[in-house]
Parts: C-alpha cells; sequence; structure tokens
C-alpha cells in the first residue's frame, strides 16, 4: 500500500545539496557512519548512489518528501553488494522528522516496492546495534537479527527478512 502522505522520487544530479545537507549533520549520521560526511565524502557516495539509480528501473535511491514538498530524508532498496539473491532496505529521516513514524512508513514502502520487483527475495537490514529505534521498525515488519560485529570498522547488526 502507498503512503499518501510520503513521497519518493529517484535521486537526481540536482539533489546533491539536499542530500549533503542531510549527511553533514552529525546527528542524522551518528548511527550510520558515526560521524557527518565531508563534502567529498557525500559526492563520492552520492555519485555511486546516482550509479546504482541508473541500472534498475525500480530499485535504488530515493529522496523522501512530506505532502508539503519538504525534503525530509531518503530511503533505498537495492541489490545486496555482498549477496546479490538478497534485496538491501535502508532509510535516513533529516532529525526533525525523527519520532513521526516515517521511517516505520518508509520500510513499509521499500517492502512492498520488493514484492512488487522481487517477491522471493530475501531483505536485508543494516544497522548500528545501538540503533534501537531502527531495530525495533525492522522488528515489526518480521527481520530477525544475524549478525552483530564490525564491518567497515563501523559497529553493525544485520538483520533479513525471509521470504517463503
Amino acid at each position: 500500500m502507498i503512503d499518501q502522505s510520503i513521497f519518493l522520487r529517484k535521486y537526481q544530479a540536482s539533489d546533491f545539496a539536499d542530500y549533503y545537507q542531510m549527511v553533514s549533520d552529525e546527528a542524522v549520521m551518528k548511527y550510520i557512519t558515526e560521524k557527518a560526511l565531508s563534502e567529498a565524502e557525500a559526492r563520492e557516495k552520492f555519485d555511486s548512489m546516482l550509479q546504482i539509480n541508473a541500472k534498475h528501473e525500480r530499485l535504488g535511491y530515493f529522496k523522501v518528501y512530506d505532502h508539503k514538498d519538504t525534503f525530509i530524508g531518503d530511503c533505498k532498496l537495492e541489490f545486496y553488494p555482498l549477496d546479490t539473491r538478497c534485496l538491501e532496505v535502508g532509510y535516513i529521516l533529516k532529525e526533525a522528522f525523527w519520532g513521526k513514524g516515517l521511517a516505520t512508513r518508509l520500510c513499509a514502502q521499500m517492502l512492498a516496492l520488493a514484492d512488487e520487483v522481487a517477491p522471493e527475495m530475501a531483505i536485508i537490514g543494516i544497522i548500528d546495534p545501538a540503533n534501537t529505534a531502527s531495530k525495533r521498525i525492522l522488528q515489526k515488519f518480521g527481520f530477525e537479527s544475524y549478525f552483530v560485529g564490525m564491518e567497515d570498522d563501523l559497529p553493525t547488526e544485520k538483520l533479513r527478512l525471509a521470504k517463503a
């Protein structure tokens, strides 16, 4: 079911300023990279997101707006790089939009998209183990933890939603 209060559009090259504003915020990035991204780091990540967006019509990285056309964050659904037999879901919200149920609604939209695009594929969610809010969201949808440790020098927890 599509949530009528949030809107998604794949990132385009012209969206870098919005993306950089979000990922240069320490609070937003605390549970993602443990630090704000520099402009060079943000540009490198953003360019890789655009490359992923070009590879698949329906999968990729999406800019998220509310009903007032305000940029509130982003989300992704992409092939999991370490196992392309799985999809990876993710979401980031600007701090002003935390605690309003938006991440849950974004996750629901990404899972609905996954059911449309590849209903048989398992879905992976990767979080910082200290991010209890994100873990609760994934568990609400049936994700189960299967890895807790360090990956790429960051504390990492991986959760999986297996498909029957």
